[in-house]
């Protein structure tokens, strides 16, 4: 079978030593003020051999915080952390690309430990409940409507975030536009209920979502800038029917600005081809998520639907899994009830194969 898998692709600005990504994962060890800590250096790290690291979802504002213990990119003590890590992954001959993920209306205040608003497009909470400090689902905060005008101040932080993460040395930045988060609720009728220019028809809903791309894009040029989306994908309240209008108006929206990558988790839809509609509406690289084995993988690349891969949770149990794939050893189960908690447990401890055969 072909071994495109572990070849080397450009996505924008980045030259990635081979196709395989390590998909963005919430793990819930950022210390104290959202700072990301050595225990988070180490583990990029040991996952350095993944053609692009995608951090977890970091939060570019205090208002983009809905979880627990999850890092920020705003203060300078989040820069400096993040200096450490990007240096380990570095130190490694790794890459790394930092999600930006603000949450939106997704949110527990107790997961904060400081004020600040909730905000979406519009004043209707996520109907799905949000795991609290200790775990447990709570419902989620009422959030405010944004008022239009305060949408280029919000697209700003957006843009400030990605400066913060460029003088950390991170590679790229990520735009989460998925899951149910702010960038999500604008584009989903579900949650998008505004009868102003941001609201409607797919064309409104998609042009905050763009301006946020284009302010990124200005702030540290559109080749060190990814876009995340999974059209159909339900996830925190999100009307799964229909995504081709409102996706094909933000794809084409944004196009033309040649961003670095497009990273696609595609929700197997009855009634929708994802990966044929995307060849329609974007031209530059693709990444592809969404429960591969190393043979769908393949069998992806070969058919030009993708130019990398990405995995979740084979890369927490096994930090060596392109390794372990090039060399075809089996992989090691991953610790559910560990994802977000248990510190080192459950996240760096974790041998690779050489120590696991």
């Amino acid at each position: 079978m072909s071994n495109t898998i572990f070849e080397p692709v450009t996505f924008g600005a980045l030259c990635l030593a081979n196709r395989m990504v390590m998909s963005p994962m919430t793990r819930d060890r950022a210390g104290p003020g959202d700072v990301p800590t050595p225990l988070m250096a180490e583990y990029y790290r040991q996952r350095a051999t993944a053609g692009l690291i995608v951090t977890e979802g970091v939060q570019p504002c205090p208002e983009g915080k809905g979880y627990w213990r999850t890092p920020g990119i705003y203060s300078q003590e989040q820069v400096d952390g993040w200096a450490r890590v990007a240096e380990a992954v570095h130190a490694e001959g790794g890459l790394i690309s930092m999600q930006l993920m603000h949450c939106g209306r997704a949110v527990v205040s107790a997961n904060r430990g400081y004020e600040a608003d909730v905000v979406a497009p519009s004043a209707l909470p996520c109907p799905a409940p949000i795991p609290g400090p200790d775990g447990v689902p709570l419902p989620a905060a009422m959030p405010r409507a944004l008022h239009a005008d305060e949408l280029p101040g919000v697209a700003g932080q957006y843009a400030q975030a990605a400066r913060n993460a460029r003088a950390a040395g991170i590679d790229a930045v990520e735009l989460h536009c998925s899951s149910g988060y702010l960038i999500n609720t604008f584009l989903n009728p579900a949650s998008n209920k505004r009868e102003d220019e941001y609201g409607g028809s797919p064309e409104n809903r998609a042009r905050f979502p763009i301006m946020v791309v284009e302010a990124m894009a200005g702030a540290i040029g559109a080749d060190r800038v990814g876009v995340r989306i999974s059209p159909g994908n339900p996830y925190n309240g999100m009307d799964p029917s229909d995504p081709g209008p409102v996706f094909a108006a933000l794809l084409d929206g944004i196009d033309h600005l040649r961003c670095a990558y497009l990273h696609v988790s595609d929700q197997h839809l009855a009634d929708f081809d994802t990966l044929g509609f995307i060849r329609q509406h974007w031209s530059g690289p693709v990444a592809v998520n969404n429960g591969l084995t190393l043979d769908s993988a393949r069998q992806l690349l070969a058919s030009g639907r993708a130019d990398a891969v990405s995995f979740g949770k084979p890369f927490i149990s096994n930090p060596d899994l392109v390794e372990r794939f090039r060399f075809g050893v089996p992989l090691a189960e991953w610790t559910q009830n560990l994802f977000y908690t248990g510190e080192e447990k459950g996240y760096t401890d974790y041998p690779p194969y050489t120590a696991a055969i």
